[in-house]
């Protein structure tokens, strides 16, 4: 799957919406910028690297040697990198924030409600994009796995600092460093191995076994035999 890289799923998902609409869609999200408890159940999924909704007007889309787009409706793009799989992520969505959903849909056409969460996920599905190139800087690691890195690094950097300071005083900071004792995350806790990522499909490597008797030792055969 192209939109797949590693523990990383990128989805793409436009939706229409009446033009004389959008200005409720851009109220809304001005409302939930100054609110930040307003998006407390989407923050504290840990399964999202990130997620961002973006309103694109009728006259706004590119001229790319096609000609000007003549459109009767905006859309709203929304676009996400999450870990683990698509009804996982559907699923977290609907349970953490529906009445967020809701405001965050509220002028696209033909919407259902976040709530129950199968005409939500069809809804999704219609109009959802797939990448044709999608890239993952760290496709091993999930989005705690990333969190736990940085902290690490800090920590490091820290104990480098009590290094110069003499046996003792590293002695000391490695203790705290790994209990919290310092007043920081313990950093035991953050040494694990990540695991291997989940297989998207094997379809690919299937086909490739099956076709393989019928290619290896075969001359090719001119075009115009």
């Amino acid at each position: 799957m192209s939109n797949v890289a590693g523990k990383a799923y990128g989805m793409n998902v436009v939706t229409p919406m009446r033009p004389w609409t959008t200005w409720i869609n851009q109220f809304l999200f001005m409302v939930a910028r100054c609110m930040p408890d307003f998006l407390k159940g989407l923050l504290g999924l840990s399964l999202i690297h990130f997620a961002r909704w973006v309103m694109i007007r009728r006259d706004q889309w590119p001229d790319l040697g096609q000609g000007k787009p003549q459109l009767a409706n905006d859309y709203m793009l929304f676009v996400s990198n999450f870990n683990g799989t698509w009804d996982q992520y559907i699923d977290a969505f609907s349970d953490g924030i529906p009445n967020g959903l809701d405001l965050f849909w509220y002028s696209s056409i033909k919407y259902p409600h976040s709530i129950p969460v199968t005409p939500f996920k069809d809804y999704i599905q219609d109009n959802q994009f797939d990448t044709s190139y999608y890239y993952n800087a760290t496709p091993g690691s999930a989005q705690r796995d990333v969190k736990a890195a940085l902290r690490v690094a800090q920590g490091l950097r820290r104990l480098s600092v009590a290094h110069a300071e003499g046996p003792e005083a590293f002695a000391k900071a490695y203790r705290e460093a790994m209990t919290g004792a310092g007043g920081h995350q313990p950093l035991q806790n953050m040494l694990g191995w990540p695991g291997y990522a989940p297989i998207a499909s094997t379809d690919t490597d299937e086909a490739d076994r099956n076709r393989a008797p019928f290619i290896r030792g075969r001359t090719p055969t001119p075009p115009f035999a």
